[in-house]
């Protein structure tokens, strides 16, 4: 249910989907979400449907039809409204909350939405993707700046995270 945005200001930092992967040791999809200057990552575990519709959008797949975040952004067009931003704003008991805003005329309404579908949309209407401090507070964020070469960087990771660790996917 949306919601007019009244006061709060939280401090948040912009991140951007480097790639959807597979859990080594559960073989869950997530989503490596890194900051502007790479030096901070959190994997988001996912749902399979989710982590695909994140993965058409970052290689831009257009499907025959509208898959149900295109054609969320194809209504909010027709309505006239656009996506400002999401942001990932709440951990709690090992799952990630979100929040995307909407203009529509004059009014920034927020509406409540699983980080994956935020994402999901995020990329396709190439609006921003935030995270607030509190949510990087209690979650464990992956030092990008560690000395690994490239190439084995992401595997040596990704290899040593726990899903305990972070946000667990649930519907």
């Amino acid at each position: 249910m949306g919601s007019d945005i009244i006061g709060e200001v939280k401090m948040v930092i912009e991140f951007k989907p480097r790639k959807v992967a597979l859990d080594p040791v559960t073989q869950s999809p997530i989503v490596l979400l890194v900051d502007l200057q790479d030096k901070k990552m959190i994997p988001i575990w996912l749902g399979h449907a989710e982590a695909n519709a994140i993965f058409v959008a970052m290689e831009h797949i257009q499907a025959p039809r509208p898959m149900t975040h295109d054609l969320m952004k194809n209504t909010l067009g027709e309505l006239g409204a656009k996506l400002l931003r999401i942001e990932i704003n709440d951990l709690r008991d090992r799952t990630y909350y979100a929040t995307m805003y909407l203009k529509h005329r004059k009014t920034v309404i927020g509406i409540d939405s699983r980080p994956s579908d935020a994402i999901a949309l995020a990329l396709r209407c190439a609006a921003p993707i935030y995270v607030t401090e509190d949510v990087l507070a209690k979650t464990t964020v992956v030092d990008l700046t560690q000395e690994i070469e490239e190439g084995d960087r992401l595997l040596e990771i990704l290899k040593s995270l726990e899903p305990d660790d972070f946000g667990k996917y649930k519907m």
